[in-house]
C-alpha cells in the first residue's frame, strides 16, 4: 500500500440547480481515495452499516482500492444531505445522521501499516492521532480538519497538528484556527502550530501552499495554483476531498519529498477536484482515464505562464 486515507464513507443527497440525486456513494474516504486511485496504490479506512452493498464495494475495488479497512457493523451507513444555491462553495445542509459513522473507532489492518503516506480525513482528531500512531513510519501524513472540530475539541486538535506534515483546509477554517483574519498572518500561525505545509483552499478560486521556513527544501515563499472555470459545477460536495486525493496521490506517486513536487501536487489537487464538481456525486470521478488528467494538468499550467 503507498498510501492510506481514514475517513467517512456516506451516502449523499445532494441538491443543485441541476435536480436532485439521493443516496449517492460519498465521504471523504470515497472521494479522496477514488481520485488518489489514479496516481497510486490506495487503502480506505472507514465504516459502514447493512445498506452498503457489494455494488458500492466495486465502485472502489474497480479502481483497486483495498477496503479491508472498512468495518462493516450493523445499522444504517453514514448519511448527509445538502442543498446548494447561488454560492456553489457554500452547502445548506438538510439532514446529518452519523448511524455507525457515531462509534467509528478506525483500527488499521496490517498489510496497510507499512504504508509511506497517510491523510487523516475529516473526523475527530483524538481518532486521527491514534491511527497516526499506528503508522509510525510515514513518510507524510496529510490532515483535514473542519470548524466543528476547531471550535469544540481544540485542545486535542492542537495535540493532532504536531504530527501531521501538510494541512487541508480552507481559508475559512485557516482564519478560525489562528484566530486571524489576515491569511498569510494566519497561515504562519498554522504552520507554528506543527505542520511543515498548509494547503489553503480558496474553492472556485484555487488553493494556495505556505511552507514553513526550512521545510521541503530552501525559501518560504508560498505557492498559488489556480481553479479552472468550470461552465457547469454539477454537484461541488466532493470537490475538497478529490483535491487533496490528488495532491497526496500524485506526492505517493514520486520518489522524492520537495517543494516542486508539492506545487505540482496543488496542480494535480486542482484536476481532481475540477472533475468531481462535473457530475453528480462520484460519476466523474469513477470514469476518468490517466490521458484526460494529464490534458487537464497541461491546461492548468498554462494558466499560470504569462506568456
Amino acid at each position: 500500500m503507498s498510501i492510506v486515507a481514514v475517513g467517512s464513507i456516506a451516502f449523499d443527497t445532494v441538491t443543485t440547480r441541476y435536480g436532485t440525486k439521493e443516496r449517492l456513494l460519498g465521504g471523504t474516504a470515497t472521494y479522496f481515495g477514488l481520485a488518489a486511485s489514479y496516481f497510486t496504490d490506495v487503502g480506505v479506512l472507514g465504516v459502514v452499516g447493512e445498506d452498503f452493498t457489494a455494488e458500492h464495494e466495486n465502485v472502489l475495488r474497480r479502481h483497486g482500492i483495498d477496503i479491508s479497512g472498512v468495518q462493516r457493523t450493523s445499522g444504517k451507513t453514514f448519511f448527509w444531505s445538502g442543498e446548494y444555491g447561488a454560492n456553489v462553495n457554500e452547502a445548506k445542509t438538510r439532514a446529518t445522521e452519523l448511524n455507525v459513522f457515531a462509534n467509528f473507532d478506525p483500527e488499521l489492518p496490517r498489510n496497510y501499516r507499512d504504508s509511506e503516506f497517510l491523510f487523516l480525513g475529516n473526523i475527530d482528531p483524538t481518532l486521527q492521532s491514534n491511527v497516526r500512531h499506528q503508522m509510525n513510519g510515514a513518510r507524510l501524513v496529510g490532515g483535514d480538519t473542519m470548524n466543528y472540530w476547531i471550535n469544540n475539541t481544540h485542545p486535542q486538535l492542537l495535540e493532532t497538528l504536531k504530527v501531521i506534515d501538510v494541512l487541508i483546509i480552507n481559508d475559512a477554517e485557516a482564519k478560525s484556527l489562528a484566530g486571524e483574519t489576515n491569511l498569510p498572518r494566519a497561515a504562519q500561525k498554522v504552520l507554528a502550530m506543527g505542520p511543515k505545509a498548509l494547503v489553503m483552499k480558496h474553492g472556485e478560486y484555487g488553493a494556495t501552499i505556505f511552507f514553513r521556513e526550512g521545510a521541503f527544501g530552501i525559501g518560504h515563499h508560498p505557492f498559488r495554483a489556480p481553479a479552472l472555470p468550470i461552465e457547469e459545477v454539477v454537484d461541488p460536495t466532493g470537490a475538497g476531498d478529490s483535491f487533496a486525493g490528488g495532491f497526496m496521490g500524485y506526492i505517493a506517486s514520486q520518489g522524492e519529498l520537495n517543494r516542486e513536487v508539492l506545487k505540482r501536487a496543488m496542480f494535480y489537487g486542482s484536476v481532481m477536484g475540477s472533475f468531481a464538481v462535473e457530475r453528480f456525486g462520484t460519476e466523474r470521478l469513477q470514469n476518468l482515464t490517466r490521458e484526460e488528467i494529464d490534458a487537464r494538468f497541461q491546461i492548468f499550467r498554462e494558466l499560470t505562464h504569462l506568456e
